[in-house]
Parts: structure tokens; C-alpha cells; sequence
């Protein structure tokens, strides 16, 4: 049966920990935050969580158990996981461990029209994104060092894979930036030359 359910992360950790227990949206924010999940999801915008949640429960995917007030608490909405939802948090989640899916993020565009700026502006940037990355790859290793005495390595494989990725691209961008400051790479005068019988402007595709 094809799955014709709107996917995300953020969706997939709302049916997640639902599979757990039933729990109002708040504390589902805790665990994702006391858990670290906020690494690999996307939860910077509050009002997010709640709009995937409405989603959910139209989609028939989760279902309100309860609305409660606590002691010195407004009043909270407890929602709990469905049948359905169950079924289709496991289809995400076997398509998601299966198939790489496109994704588009702003590093390899710009990379993609970097002669819009100077060789040394570009310079600069890189090496500030290098140093950026640096700073993360050490703070990562040192976490997962810190964690793997406390947690087994099943509940730390997201961070892994982060910390190997990004350590990937920061081996990768200190090589570009070797590249640019050795001149082996820049756009300056014939390197920005069109190629052979390309057309030279608009009208020449008329």
C-alpha cells in the first residue's frame, strides 16, 4: 500500500515517542531536547511541533487521549498514537533507512555560483566555515566521547553519523581552501571566458 502521508523528521519523532506514551506537546519538546534530537530535527521554531502535530491528527495519524490541567500548569491536550499511525511511523521509517532522498541545502548552492564573488572574498568565507565546522567537530567528538561511558551505541548512531559527515565536508573544504590559495583554483580572467561556440549573450539564442 503506497504511503500518501506528508513525511518529515519532526513527524517521525512526534509518532516516535507517542509509540513510548501518550504525552502533551510540551513534553514531547523535553525529551526531544534532553534527548538531543534537536540535532537532527529541525524544532528552532516553537510554533513548528504544534503544526505538525495538527497535521498528524487530521491525517487521522495520532488522536486526542485527554485534556488535563496540572497544578500551576494551563491546560495541556495529551495526544496518543493510532493504529494507523503506528503502521505509517514504520513505512517512514523503513523508506527512510532505504532510499537517499534529494535534499537541498545552502552550502552546495552556494558552492554552485561561487564565482559570484572575488577569489579572496570567497577565501574568507570558506576559511570562516572551516573554522565553524572545526569548532562543531570537536564539540561532537567530545560529547559522543562523554556519552559512550553512559549510553549504548544504539542511542548515539545519529550522532555518529553527523560527526562523520561533518567531519567529511571539513576534510573536503580545507582541501578546496588549499586549492584557492595555491591558485590551482579561481575565476579570474580566461577562466570566466565562455567555452568555445557558446553563445555570448541572449541574443544569441534567438
Amino acid at each position: 500500500m503506497k504511503n500518501t502521508y506528508h513525511r518529515s523528521s519532526l513527524a517521525l519523532t512526534v509518532l516516535a515517542l507517542l509509540a513510548e506514551e501518550a504525552m502533551h506537546p510540551y513534553r514531547m519538546q523535553q525529551l526531544i531536547k534532553d534527548r538531543g534530537k534537536d540535532q537532527v530535527v529541525n524544532v528552532r521554531e516553537r510554533t513548528s511541533i504544534y503544526q505538525t502535530i495538527e497535521r498528524l491528527l487530521r491525517a487521522g495519524l495520532i488522536a486526542v487521549r485527554e485534556t488535563a490541567r496540572e497544578e500551576r500548569h494551563p491546560e495541556r491536550t495529551v495526544y496518543e498514537l493510532t493504529a494507523e499511525g503506528r503502521r505509517v511511523m514504520q513505512v517512514w521509517m523503513r523508506e527512510m533507512l532505504s532510499t537517499p532522498r534529494d535534499e537541498f541545502p545552502d552550502f552546495p548552492a552556494a558552492l554552485a555560483f561561487l564565482p559570484l564573488l572575488a577569489p579572496d572574498d570567497a577565501l574568507r568565507q570558506l576559511e570562516t566555515r572551516a573554522d565553524a565546522l572545526g569548532e562543531r567537530v570537536a564539540r561532537m567528538e567530545a560529547d559522543l566521547q562523554e556519552q559512550a561511558d553512559t549510553l549504548p551505541r544504539l542511542f548515539l548512531l545519529e550522532e555518529e553519523l553527523m560527526h562523520a559527515t561533518l567531519a567529511a565536508e571539513l576534510e573536503w573544504v580545507r582541501a578546496l581552501l588549499a586549492d584557492l590559495r595555491a591558485g590551482r583554483l579561481t575565476w579570474t580572467g580566461p577562466w570566466l571566458d565562455p567555452p568555445a561556440g557558446a553563445p555570448s549573450d541572449a541574443g544569441d539564442l534567438a
